[in-house]
């Protein structure tokens, strides 16, 4: 099985702890997608200030590239905002499939807020809803209520998996055959 997942969604919504979850669940690696932000964005992030697209698609590039490089399964958790965001990681890994974290503004901003261990303020959670473009609709994208637990949403994500694995190893079959 080669899967390749990224779970994704605003700041709060859980992308975290599902995608640990999932990795595990799938004897998979999981990757943290804010441990590879640049220190020049940790540092804007931490001082409150928003990335920009200059900021971000280096970083999306690093991450696709750490997903494209594992063999097996891949699980990683990754804002993944914007649609043209999803698209230039989708060019570089091939099948990859998305799972959306939904939440409301009121429970995300609650969320991190609440944190003790998170290094970036609450305040970034606003602007991350100006920037999100939702991926419903989209193919190869699994939607999901954040305000759901995650033993609930690892679940529904290991069902659609099996619901469309078929489907999904017979893409790679053929990606295989061109090559």
């Amino acid at each position: 099985m080669t899967e390749k997942i990224v779970v994704m969604g605003v700041s709060g919504s859980g992308k975290s702890t599902l995608a640990r979850e999932l990795a595990v669940a799938l004897a998979g690696v999981f990757i943290e997608g804010d441990e590879h932000h640049s220190a020049e964005s940790r540092d804007k992030m931490c001082r409150g200030f928003a990335l920009c697209d200059s900021d971000r698609e280096p970083w999306l590039d690093r991450l696709a590239g750490q997903m494209d490089e594992i063999q097996g399964v891949a699980v990683l958790s990754c804002s993944a905002l914007k649609r043209h965001y999803r698209e230039r990681m989708r060019a570089r890994v091939v099948g990859l499939r998305f799972v959306f974290l939904d939440i409301l503004l009121s429970a995300a901003i609650a969320r991190v807020a609440g944190r003790t261990d998170h290094e970036f303020p609450a305040t970034l959670v606003a602007d991350q809803f100006d920037t999100l473009e939702s991926p419903v609709g989209e193919a190869g994208v699994l939607h999901l209520s954040a305000s759901q637990d995650s033993a609930c949403n690892l679940r529904e994500v290991m069902q659609w998996l099996s619901a469309t694995a078929g489907t999904q190893w017979k893409s790679e079959e053929l990606e295989s055959r061109r090559g």
